[in-house]
């Protein structure tokens, strides 16, 4: 229960369900039906809280009586022009390994965008990690893809598995890369029970 409400959590994603259980002991799933394509904009923090801020008030319209969590993470590669290059889940094993190759020997943002939304407010707010892959082989790229893993992840690749040994440097939130910033939701949350 938040502000006396029950929980409802707002994504399909087994990571965000693992990590929000050591947070809150009780919740529910329910998955909205968003448009994620006609959300995204160039700025890449502003796709992310638009991203969790439709899906947590989606599901508020059914679930008016529920505390809503929602979030969505936008993996991003920044570009010499200013612009970003904006990952999203893979679309096929070849996109997952174009995706990697991408990634590879950079400097990348994970972006994770939180909404919490109940009967009587709206908060939403982001958290950025920076995450530096090491330079990888085609063969590594190939074999990880083959795994399936990266195939249902922004950026296709999850840094709590098998994507661990490809990264050389991790700047900022470690569950944030992983789909959820715990330690500023559960400041954020801390922070509405005042």
């Amino acid at each position: 229960m938040i502000l006396g409400r029950f929980v409802v959590l707002a994504s399909g994603s087994p990571r965000r369900q693992h990590l929000l259980l050591d947070l809150v002991e009780d919740f529910e799933i329910f998955v909205p039906e968003v448009d994620e394509d006609a959300l995204t904009v160039p700025d890449p923090v502003e796709t992310a809280t638009a991203l969790a801020r439709a899906k947590a008030t989606a599901v508020l319209r059914q679930r008016q009586d529920s505390f809503i969590i929602a979030g969505d993470t936008v993996v991003a590669l920044p570009q010499d022009d200013g612009t970003y290059i904006q990952l999203s889940k893979p679309t096929s094993k070849k996109d997952a390994e174009k995706i990697l190759a991408k990634l590879s020997g950079q400097t990348h943002l994970v972006i994770t965008g939180v909404c919490l939304a109940w009967s009587d407010g709206i908060k939403t707010f982001s958290e950025t990690s920076k995450v530096t892959f090491r330079e990888l082989t085609k063969e590594e790229i190939q074999k990880y893809v083959a795994s399936g893993e990266p195939m249902d992840k922004a950026g296709a690749y999850a840094s709590q598995g098998g994507a661990k040994a490809f990264i050389e440097k991790l700047e900022g939130s470690a569950t944030n890369v992983i789909g959820l910033p715990m330690e500023a939701l559960e400041a954020a949350i801390l922070d509405l029970e005042k």
